[in-house]
Parts: C-alpha cells; sequence; structure tokens
C-alpha cells in the first residue's frame, strides 16, 4: 500500500487484475469519514459491481489506522438540526448496506485501529484480515447514540447476542486477539505480514466461480438477516447445474488444472 501523503482526499480507488482496492485516505484524521465521502463510497461500490473483470475486493486504510469512523461533527450538526429527519443518519447506513450486498467477495485489509462505526463498514465485508497491534472501540452507549437498526443486527448475527451486548453496551475498546476470539477478525497477523495474507485470500477468491459465490454469498446473507428467498436460491442452484462455470470445474478437476472461469 502507498505510504501517507501529504494531502488528505477523499476514497482512492486502485486496480490489479482482477483485485479492485479502496483504500481510505485521510490519514492525519485516522481515515475519519466526512460526509462527502460517502457518496464516492457508494459510487466505487457501483463501478466494482459492474465490472465483471474484478473478482474480489479489498477494503483498507492509509497510515496507522483503519478508520476512526464517521465524522462526530457531521453527527453532532444533524442531532441539533431543526430539519433533521427520522432517516437523516441514514446515508452511512446506505453505505455500509451496500457493501455487504456486493456480489464480490469482500475482504477488510485492517492496517490498524478501526472506531466507531467504521467497525460495521468492516464487519459488512466478507472477511477481516488484520494485524496484532489493532483494536476496536464502539463508543455509541458513551454518546448517547441509539445505533441503527442493520448495524445491531449485523454484531447480532455476525458476533452472537452476548459479544454484540459488550461492545455496544460497555463501549470498551477490545484487542486484536480478542476481535479474533470473538469471530471479529478472520484471521491475525504480524504487521510485516498483512500483505501477505491478504493477498494469499485474495488470489482463492480471484479463481474460484465468480457467478456460483455471488449467488452463496447472496444466500448466506439472506440466511444471516432471517429473510431468505427461498425460490431465488433454488433457481439459481438449478441453473448453476447447467451453466458454464460448472463445465468448466467438473473439466478442470478432471484434467487436475485450475479451472479458468
Amino acid at each position: 500500500m502507498s505510504d501517507i501523503t501529504d494531502a488528505a482526499t477523499g476514497p482512492v480507488f486502485e486496480r490489479d487484475g482482477a483485485r479492485a482496492t479502496i483504500r481510505l485516505n485521510r490519514p492525519r484524521h485516522l481515515n475519519r469519514l466526512q460526509a462527502e465521502d460517502l457518496g464516492e463510497l457508494v459510487r466505487l461500490f457501483d463501478l466494482v459491481e459492474v465490472d465483471p473483470e474484478i473478482r474480489v475486493l479489498v477494503l483498507t486504510g492509509t497510515g496507522r489506522a483503519f478508520s476512526a469512523g464517521y465524522d462526530l461533527n457531521s453527527v453532532a450538526e444533524r442531532a441539533v438540526s431543526a430539519d433533521a429527519q427520522p432517516s437523516a443518519g441514514s446515508a452511512f447506513e446506505v453505505v455500509v448496506n451496500r457493501l455487504e450486498d456486493l456480489g464480490v467477495p469482500t475482504i477488510c485489509r485492517l492496517n490498524g485501529g478501526v472506531y466507531g462505526g467504521s467497525t460495521d463498514l468492516a464487519l459488512a465485508c466478507d472477511f477481516r484480515i488484520g494485524i496484532d497491534t489493532a483494536e476496536m472501540f464502539m463508543p455509541a452507549a458513551r454518546l448517547g447514540l441509539h445505533y441503527y437498526r442493520s448495524g445491531i443486527k449485523r454484531y447480532v448475527t455476525r458476533l452472537g447476542v452476548d459479544n454484540a451486548k459488550k461492545l455496544f453496551l460497555t463501549a470498551q475498546k477490545i484487542s486484536a486477539p480478542e476481535m479474533l476470539r470473538i469471530g471479529y477478525l478472520t484471521s491475525m497477523v504480524p504487521e510485516e505480514a498483512l500483505d501477505e495474507e491478504v493477498d494469499k485470500l485474495a488470489t482463492v477468491l480471484a479463481g474460484n466461480a465468480p457467478q456460483a459465490m455471488r449467488g452463496m454469498k447472496r444466500a448466506i446473507n439472506e440466511f444471516a438477516r432471517g429473510e431468505l428467498d427461498e425460490a431465488a436460491a433454488d433457481q439459481r442452484h438449478r441453473d448453476s447445474m447447467r451453466g458454464d462455470e460448472i463445465k468448466e470445474g467438473i473439466k478442470a478437476f478432471a484434467e487436475k488444472r485450475a479451472p479458468r472461469f
């Protein structure tokens, strides 16, 4: 990844073959997300979604933290605004939900600490690989904020009720080993091994059948939310049995070679 730049900017998009990377790039402010970053993130997610050559997305940050979350000043302004509507805080939620629903598999490269709303942004990725000095902190209870519904649901379905309560209600920091223990981290590595571990997983994901993965990811997410579209999942299964991917997969297996999807 690139070194810290002098100028703070919005998210940076990078492409390397079948792998796309989105890098949060406000290192002097621990990659805190501003209101103008939210629309740009959605735009980049949409760009990834429509490009058939992109098989995996990596989300990471510049510098010593992944992200300090959403700008608290913007939250405070909405809280005191006479024009605030019940949906006024939904822009960040839309971004996180869009990330979770991406068809391509996603990896969060946790290059450092993850705080506030960015803990949910990382949790929306399919995999989280973090360095062993990382930490996480969900301060909603300390700020007097009732977190948005889909974020709480994601915590509960992915981490379990007890861990969700501990993180939300105590508002205490936890370390990387604890993040690994509760399942927040998929794997934990020393900082010098982070890129190698991310590259290894990205290569595996980029080499698998994209349509099969897209459909199974959708079904897994729907199962977790308790809203599985059974008919659609069954149809995707039937279609896969007649599709080009399974033909190539079986042929490659018989020929003892890697499949070319």
